[in-house]
């Protein structure tokens, strides 16, 4: 299968979502999660992330992660994951709570789209205290059942997933991106493989993995060009994540990527509200009296989607 036909593939059983007025989502990609050692990337931009979750969660935001939300080519044990970035996963719980809580599988947690994966380590935990607006989880085997608690039960992941805007009924496609890249996808396992027992440890003396489209710039490259060409070819508004950078389409070119949260010095999502997607970043900036805070960006003009209008079907 080739490329083009393994993109269009990701959407063969979507879910559809309706998009209104009213319809708030903001679109993550590639948080990469760790288990807190030098390999965590995601770990220096966990406190930004933390700062913008809970504001989406306040706001009423629906959370959509497109893949690739922990790293686990480099790391074998999701619970240790979860064990890290405790805060995080509560968070995750609360939106799951409310049907606010969808997310994709990319080409470094494909393992996510075997649901019986899912049931065994995403549906529960083990916590200490259930108390505040993130309780602390505790995972162990030695703790009794009565400690396990719901995590996120019955949850699938998911290859892609399409918003319908029912007013212009513009279709927006979501998908991780992976797709377009023949290691990263059909030979994923093996790409997996490769890079825990040979770019894991090279990457801690400083040697990139060349097989990444996130540190290749000739394969990031070459990807943006397959996924900008399938959204143009099939005349539907393209989101994905995988390559890292962050980019705005056009009705000419209507592809879209989030960005990352393991950026140098910030993270990038995507917010659509009010039927207009706006690429944003957060990141750190200090007050006149030295102290830090966290602040929101839009990095460009929201577009309306009945821009979109003329170049869908």
């Amino acid at each position: 299968m080739g490329w083009y036909a393994r993109i269009s593939d990701a959407f063969r059983d979507s879910p559809v979502l309706s998009l209104d007025c009213c319809s708030r989502f903001v679109l993550f990609s590639d948080c990469h999660r760790g288990v807190g050692n030098s390999n965590d990337n995601f770990l220096k931009n966990q406190h930004l992330y933390l700062a913008a979750l809970n504001h989406y969660f306040q706001k009423g935001y629906t959370y959509i992660e497109l893949g690739d939300g922990d790293e686990l080519w480099e790391n074998r044990s999701l619970a240790r994951i979860i064990d890290i970035h405790t805060d995080v996963f509560g968070l995750l719980r609360r939106f799951h709570q409310r049907k606010r809580l969808y997310m994709l599988y990319g080409n470094h947690d494909h393992c996510k789209k075997n649901d019986r994966y899912c049931m065994k380590h995403c549906s529960a935990c083990h916590c200490q205290n259930l108390s505040g607006q993130a309780p602390h989880w505790h995972i162990s085997p030695d703790l009794s059942e009565k400690d396990v608690t719901e995590l996120l039960p019955d949850f699938r992941f998911l290859s892609g997933i399409i918003l319908q805007d029912t007013i212009s009924h513009v279709d927006i496609y979501l998908t991780h991106g992976h797709q377009a890249d023949f290691l990263n996808s059909t030979l994923a396992p093996l790409s997996g493989f490769l890079v825990r027992h040979l770019w894991k440890p090279l990457e801690a003396i400083g040697v990139a993995d060349p097989t990444s489209a996130a540190r290749n710039y000739t394969k990031k490259k070459k990807t943006e060009q397959r996924l900008s060409a399938w959204a143009s070819q099939e005349q539907k508004l393209l989101i994905t994540g995988h390559t890292h950078r962050p980019m705005t389409g056009s009705p000419a070119s209507p592809y879209f990527n989030t960005g990352s949260c393991v950026h140098p010095s910030c993270i990038t999502c995507i917010e659509i509200e009010n039927r207009r997607i706006t690429l944003v970043k957060w990141m750190m900036q200090t007050k006149t009296d030295l102290s830090l805070y966290v602040v929101r960006e839009e990095l460009e003009p929201p577009i309306c989607l009945e821009s979109f209008v003329q170049a869908t079907p």
